[in-house]
């Protein structure tokens, strides 16, 4: 396979890294390179901090849309002094 990209070099090989669990998966699958879509962040900390701000922005909605409708029903219940109909 030839890599025809400008200024993209050829790395040597990594012993340390021929054993690692990625390059074991990619040559089960007989893949030519150790590549496997996805990998390691090299930094996760403003990934992990932006999850954490939407996991409680969907807390907080899933919370509004629950408790929203018994708000609603009890403030009509008030408004029409508990009639149905």
């Amino acid at each position: 396979m030839t890599d025809d990209r400008p200024g993209s070099a050829s790395l040597p090989p990594d012993p340390a890294e021929y054993d690692s669990p990625r390059a074991r998966i990619a040559r089960a699958k007989g893949l030519d390179q150790p590549y496997i879509a996805g990998g390691r962040d090299p930094d996760p900390g403003p990934a992990l901090e932006a999850d954490r701000h939407y996991g409680k922005l969907l807390l907080l909605m899933v919370a509004s849309l629950m408790f929203g409708g018994f708000v609603i029903g009890i403030v009509l219940t008030i408004a029409t002094g508990g009639r149905l109909l």
